[in-house]
């Protein structure tokens, strides 16, 4: 089994010269398959798209919290008819970011809750994106996850303890670019202290690039670097990781197709 990315915005304008033959470079470098997640109203359309032209491509469709302004019922129900597609596998990337405060924190949790109940409806486990808003995220999750069909931490960055509150909740977590820094330490703890059935690997593209290419534009072709940090952190080969996480993908995506 290759490496699974399990969230990348390869639909990000940053692409734009050379989306085609990076994404067909993939499959050659051990990317078995790539979620491409929405953070906007159009995100999630463009990876329904780019699903339909690469077989290994797999869509999430969802509204991040900096562009919770932009719902309304309408757009809801377009997605619930999007999500129809096969190669829709999740309902993301949602959640609520209190730091940069795209949106206010009203709208913001009004358009999670409303996308985790549409989540719920459409049997389709869910990305979470949290920053400087553990305490409300696990107020809000909490509320759900008894109905929810899984569920991922993103980008995760609070700590250990933090993780095994979340774990209670049925989430797993997306482990990216961050853990390579040398400034990750909290992430890196974090690592050593869940159960490897509890990760799932990420890039997060063209954002959190690894070392040595932090600063520059990521991409699903650096998720090996990662993979090999996060081995590295458990003690296990490349493989074993691999083997590992590829499941945890599939499980918490049963609509990867691989």
């Amino acid at each position: 089994m290759g490496l699974i990315d399990t969230h990348a915005h390869l639909d990000d304008i940053s692409f734009d010269e050379d989306r085609d033959d990076l994404l067909s470079s993939l499959p050659g470098i051990g990317i078995d398959a790539v979620v491409n997640v929405g953070a906007t109203i159009k995100g999630g359309y463009d990876s329904i798209e780019m699903s339909k032209r690469y077989p290994f491509i797999f869509a999430a469709i969802g509204v991040h919290p900096d562009e919770a302004h932009n719902m309304n019922d309408e757009e809801l129900e377009r997605f619930r008819e999007a999500a129809a597609f096969e190669k829709v596998v999740a309902v993301g990337e949602i959640g609520l970011d209190h730091h940069n405060m795209g949106s206010d924190k009203e709208t913001q949790h009004k358009w999670f809750r409303r996308q985790l109940e549409l989540a719920i409806d459409l049997g389709l486990p869910v990305i979470i994106h949290s920053r400087d808003a553990e305490e409300d995220t696990y107020k809000i999750l909490s509320e759900y996850a008894g109905a929810l069909k899984g569920c991922v931490m993103h980008c995760y960055s609070y700590t250990l303890e933090s993780a095994l509150r979340f774990k209670e909740l049925g989430c797993v977590f997306g482990i990216g670019g961050v853990v390579t820094f040398k400034n990750g330490k909290v992430l890196q703890e974090a690592v050593a202290g869940l159960e490897l059935t509890d990760i799932v690997l990420e890039t997060d593209c063209p954002y959190l690039a690894p070392v040595p290419y932090r600063g520059k534009r990521n991409s699903s072709a650096y998720l090996p670097l990662i993979a090999e940090a996060v081995a590295d952190i458990k003690g296990i080969s490349v493989e074993e990781l691999e083997e590992v996480t590829g499941a945890n993908a599939k499980k918490l995506f049963p609509g990867l197709s691989i």
